[in-house]
């Protein structure tokens, strides 16, 4: 039996498996260390039909601890076979973000001006066609108005204002599903689709997460607790699928 309470990054881990919730048989893209614990969390309660990768070129049937390798390999997705995939909307990934505005538009390319930016970041990489051909999410480990912002510098990850301009063709398998960060929850379940504070962590105030917005985000009149997890999610998180501890180096203890 579990006695201790769980911790700030167990907490973020269940909500980013609650981003899988019902998924059906489609294929967990997480990107991240507490994301990657989330989608096998999810695999191994209440979302069994999730499809996981080594994170190459193969889909595994078990569910390892992170960086173990796995004993079940159950069929080979080479870089064509996943691109197919991505345009049939038949995956769900949790991207980072960089910059996230209330919109949900993302960028992980650079900072400043896209002329002469003042920072270099990933790139574009696979942001657009994720976000207009698939569910995604969105994982920000630091919570912070450096990454909230009015405006992101280059939009990568295409939001709901922007899809809803470029018509049809874009809003066709758009969805943003949720965002979790280090303090809260949240969904752009809204009349005109910006950015809704859904629940806080523990220990966590709606004036906290005011401050550390760079934009004016919708917050209901009550805002839950996360879900906490169950004694038995505690259990597979620690002793199964992060045995190391992985997750409080990226969400460190409150």
């Amino acid at each position: 039996m579990i006695t201790t309470q769980a911790t700030r990054a167990e907490y973020c881990v269940v909500a980013c498996a609650e981003a899988w919730r019902g998924a059906g048989e489609v294929l967990a893209s997480p990107m991240g260390t507490v994301p990657m614990i989330g989608a096998r969390l999810a695999k191994l309660t209440f979302s069994p039909e999730l499809l996981l990768t080594d994170g190459e070129a193969l889909l595994i049937a078990d569910v390892p601890a992170v960086g173990a390798k796995a004993e079940v390999v159950e069929g080979w997705l080479p870089y064509r076979q996943h691109l197919a995939l991505v345009a049939t909307g038949r995956r769900h990934v949790m991207m980072g973000a960089s910059q996230l505005d209330r919109h949900g538009n993302q960028n992980i390319s650079c900072v400043g001006d896209w002329a002469r930016p003042t920072r270099q970041l990933l790139g574009v990489r696979g942001a657009p066609g994720n976000t207009l051909n698939n569910p995604t999410s969105y994982w920000v480990p630091r919570h912070s108005a450096r990454v909230f912002v009015e405006q992101v510098d280059m939009v990568c990850g295409v939001g709901h204002d922007r899809a809803a301009a470029a018509g049809p063709s874009a809003t066709r398998y758009h969805r943003i599903a949720d965002v979790i960060t280090d303090l809260g929850v949240f969904d752009f379940e809204t009349p005109d689709r910006t950015m809704r504070l859904r629940s806080l962590h523990p220990g966590v105030t709606v004036e906290q997460v005011a401050e550390a917005t760079g934009f004016a985000l919708t917050i209901p009149a009550e805002v839950p607790c996360t879900r906490e997890p169950t004694d038995e999610e505690l259990r597979l998180i620690r002793e199964v699928v992060d045995p190391e501890g992985l997750r409080d180096r990226e969400v460190r203890p409150a």
